[in-house]
């Protein structure tokens, strides 16, 4: 597929992920995921595997500098562990950072066989990702990391003045995930702040004002601040998109990470853990 010129069903693959949200459904198969995404089984295969090869090409860029190669032959995963993340559509991506992290190892350590989970879901929030948690938590993972709030403060109305979820229930939300997650596995946990947003994108963006929607990066800077409280490890990845780098860093909506913004998520994942580690 030519990646400059992408399907139709190309966002939709990306983003969505009916078999994460519909489990009573006993046999996913191509077959049944391209009915619902209105596309044939060779469509899917192809959207898919662009993707994939998006993310890999993605990883190999980062990987071309030796330090972040390094970096990623540093990490303290043992092998055969599990490693999930959790979050929204900027984990959901098949060209996330998580995706990249999961081509990146490949890569570099492909004899390790570290298990890569991506528990994102476009469009959630706290709210309902604590309602997935107890599902979550049967991977029985190693590693856990959690992105999420940006549809937390996503405002509502002709006039913004609603936010979906409070920010109290949000700062509740992310107590409740977190107490949970450690009754229920050892995982070893990671915070990862949300991206900051590009607000005149989207404030010019038709889709969300059809939809009366709106998003202030005070709000999100708030959400930041509730995470950097925690004492686990916050991968901070906001100052990287302040002001004229957001340009770059974020998509043509001024909501999701582009290519280049999923990348410096990862390398800010990995500088973090390995400042952690002790590593230069």
């Amino acid at each position: 597929m030519d990646q400059r010129s992408p399907s139709p069903w190309t966002k939709l693959v990306q983003f969505q992920h009916p078999e994460k949200l519909l489990g009573f459904v006993r046999h996913w198969d191509e077959p049944l995921i391209a009915a619902l995404y209105g596309m044939d089984e060779a469509a899917l295969r192809e959207t898919r595997l662009a993707l994939e090869n998006q993310a890999r090409e993605a990883a190999e860029r980062l990987l071309a500098n030796p330090v972040f190669a390094a970096g990623i032959d540093r990490l303290p995963f043992k092998p055969g562990e599990t490693i999930v993340g959790i979050g929204e559509s900027t984990t959901a991506d098949r060209v996330s950072w998580l995706e990249m992290l999961r081509q990146a190892l490949a890569i570099r350590r492909p004899r390790d066989g570290i298990r890569i989970v991506n528990e994102g879901v476009s469009g959630q929030t706290t709210t309902q990702i604590l309602g997935r948690l107890p599902s979550i938590c049967a991977w029985r993972p190693d590693w856990i990391f959690f992105l999420a709030g940006a549809n937390d403060v996503a405002r509502m109305g002709r006039d913004s003045a609603i936010s979906l979820v409070s920010m109290e229930e949000t700062a509740r939300n992310l107590a409740a995930i977190r107490q949970i997650a450690g009754a229920q596995t050892d995982a070893r946990w990671a915070w990862i702040t949300p991206p900051l947003f590009d607000e005149a994108r989207v404030s010019a963006n038709p889709h969300f004002k059809l939809g009366q929607l709106d998003w202030r990066n005070a709000d999100i800077r708030v959400v930041g601040d509730l995470i950097r409280r925690w004492p686990e490890t916050v991968i901070d990845v906001q100052p990287a998109f302040e002001g004229a780098a957001a340009g770059e860093l974020l998509g043509p909506d001024g909501i999701h990470p582009s290519t280049e913004g999923q990348q410096a998520i990862l390398k800010r994942l990995v500088e973090r853990l390995a400042e952690e580690e002790g590593q230069p």
